[in-house]
C-alpha cells in the first residue's frame, strides 16, 4: 500500500464515528452464539460463511457455537466495483447440504438480495431449511426480500466498516464497527 493511500485509509478512520466498540461486540457474540445453540444444537447443521464481509463475523462466533456442525462457505457477490448487481456466483459450499440445516453467516443485512440469493441457491441445492445468523442489520425504510433468524446489532441507515464490513476494500479488520460521517 502507498503512503497515499495509507493516508486516505487512517482519514476515513479519523472522520468516523465508533458505533459498537469491541465490548459490544463480544456480548453480542456471545448471545448470538447462545441463542443459536439453543435451537441448532440437536441438528447438526452445515454452517456457511458467505464471503467474504462475513469471515470475520464467522470465525468468532463459531467458538460459542457448543455444538458439532460443519463448516464450509458460499460466496456470492453483487459489487464488482460498483453498487450492487447480477449476483455472480464464485463457489458453491463443497459440503453436501441436501436435507440439511443451514446456518447462513454473513456481516451484515443491509438492503438484503444476496442474503436472499444465497438463501434460494441453498433451497435450490436442497437445504431441508436455511437459519440466517447476520452480526448487524441496518434499518432501512423499505422492506427486505430476506429476513434474518439471528441478529446481532442494529445498525443506522450509514455507510459501516469494521468486523468484516469495509469501506472502498478498507479496514474490514477493525474489532469495532464505524460510520461514516454524515455529510
Amino acid at each position: 500500500m502507498s503512503k497515499m493511500d495509507t493516508d486516505r485509509a487512517w482519514a476515513l478512520f479519523n472522520q468516523a464515528d465508533l458505533l459498537y466498540g469491541r465490548l459490544d461486540i463480544e456480548l453480542t457474540l456471545d448471545r448470538l452464539g447462545a441463542e443459536i445453540t439453543d435451537r441448532l444444537a440437536d441438528s447438526f447443521p452445515v454452517a456457511l460463511c458467505l464471503m467474504g464481509g462475513a469471515v470475520v463475523f464467522a470465525g468468532q462466533l463459531l467458538p460459542r457455537l457448543a455444538f458439532p456442525l460443519e463448516f464450509d462457505y458460499l460466496h456470492a457477490t453483487r459489487y464488482r466495483g460498483t453498487r450492487g448487481g447480477e449476483i455472480e456466483w464464485c463457489a458453491l459450499p463443497r459440503s453436501g447440504v441436501a436435507g440439511r440445516v443451514v446456518l447462513l453467516l454473513d456481516d451484515i443485512l443491509d438492503e438484503g438480495h444476496t442474503l436472499a440469493a444465497a438463501r434460494a441457491k441453498l433451497l435450490e441445492l436442497g437445504a431441508a431449511r436455511v437459519e440466517i445468523a447476520v452480526l448487524a442489520e441496518k434499518r432501512l425504510d423499505c422492506a427486505k426480500p430476506v429476513q434474518a433468524d439471528y441478529i446481532g446489532l442494529s445498525l443506522p441507515d450509514r455507510y459501516v466498516f469494521g468486523m468484516g464490513m469495509d469501506v472502498h476494500g478498507l479496514w474490514r479488520n477493525l474489532p469495532g464497527i464505524y460510520a461514516l460521517k454524515e455529510n
